[in-house]
């Protein structure tokens, strides 16, 4: 999402100052997912050189690095018109060390009980969520829009006709339940490829337990991380994104990426899922897993081109980066009118 919102912005002309690890791709970067984008003023501050998932060094503290970003944007601050916030409540004291309107999108789960209390302890802190699911357990934060996320529907290859094999995409984590999508599969008779990386000792102990039994690299193939560049083929080949989570999903981009290649989506209805799909339009979404199986004989019907328009109306980076820019400007001019007056 960052990296699309940065893309949009820079077309607008707008000048953008990224915080991220010295890794990061950014539009017209070498080694960037649309390298061939002419630069767009996108500036990157390396935080840390690598990305501290990908490092091979062992990270004994990853909340270090949260506030030497912290103390950079804060030394940065009075060159910015406006500092927009996607690291969680890390970064929320510079609604307090600044004199810079900052915006915070919020990306996670809001429902767990320590989440709150951080949050709330900054008066001035101005919210957007990505979904109206995600804003529920806090409806007392100071939310200023709901901002769906968006894509360059350009970057995904439109596929007219289903493949032969279900498409799971993400985390082996138990919110992500790869282990339905597996019965799924064996349910409905058709086979499953997951794409998903496996992260520390906790996601290798899920997969060992729940994912890599069922694994035989014929009915069920695990084909391990994909590249942004690898999406379009993957789901885009598909028959149908299966989504089985077990959580309250914030967005779920991997659904409107699915849809943009014509792909379908079979999800349970938790979270956003209800907001982001219409069910039998764009797939088909049911809480028990068995029901999910029976429709996959149903996906066949899907117009996959109404897929691909759906995100084109809704969930375009257009869209989502004119959303941000109308939040930006009313923001700074309640900023100047405050500190004006």
């Amino acid at each position: 999402m960052v990296y699309n919102l940065c893309r949009g912005l820079g077309k607008l002309g707008i000048e953008v100052t990224l915080f991220a690890s010295g890794d990061s791709a950014v539009s017209g970067a070498p080694g960037a997912p649309s390298a061939d984008v002419p630069d767009i003023n996108v500036e990157l501050i390396p935080v840390v050189k690598e990305a501290l998932r990908l490092s091979k060094n062992a990270i004994q503290d990853h909340v270090a690095y949260s506030y030497k970003m912290l103390a950079e944007v804060a030394s940065r601050a009075g060159s910015f018109d406006i500092i927009h916030n996607n690291h969680d409540y890390w970064m929320l004291p510079l609604t307090e060390m600044t004199r810079v309107p900052v915006l915070t999108t919020m990306h996670g789960r809001l429902d767990l009980p320590d989440i709150e209390a951080p949050l709330m302890s900054f008066p001035k802190a101005c919210f957007v969520s990505i979904s109206d699911s995600q804003r529920l357990p806090l409806p007392a934060l100071n939310w200023f829009s709901t901002i769906y996320h968006g894509l360059e529907v350009s970057d995904f290859a439109f596929h007219p006709k289903p493949g032969s094999y279900l498409a799971f995409l993400g985390r082996i984590v138990a919110d992500k339940r790869p282990e339905w999508a597996v019965e799924i599969a064996k349910l409905s008779g058709v086979p499953l490829k997951i794409a998903a990386k496996i992260e520390g000792s906790c996601g290798r102990d899920y997969y060992d337990t729940y994912v890599g039994p069922h694994v035989d690299g014929k009915f069920i193939e695990y084909v391990g991380e994909i590249s942004e560049k690898e999406k379009s083929e993957f789901l885009g080949n598909a028959m149908a994104l299966v989504f089985p989570i077990d959580w309250p999903e914030p967005f779920g981009l991997v659904m409107i990426e699915s849809l943009a290649c014509g792909t379908p989506v079979l999800a349970r209805p938790c979270g956003s899922v209800p907001e982001l799909l219409v069910d039998g339009v764009t797939g088909f979404s049911d809480l028990d897993i068995h029901g999910l199986a029976a429709r996959v004989g149903d996906v066949a019907r899907i117009d996959r081109r109404r897929c691909r328009l759906w995100v084109e109306q809704y969930f375009s980076l257009q869209r989502m980066t004119e959303d941000y820019v109308s939040v930006y400007r009313h923001l700074i001019d309640q900023f100047i009118e405050t500190y004006s007056s």
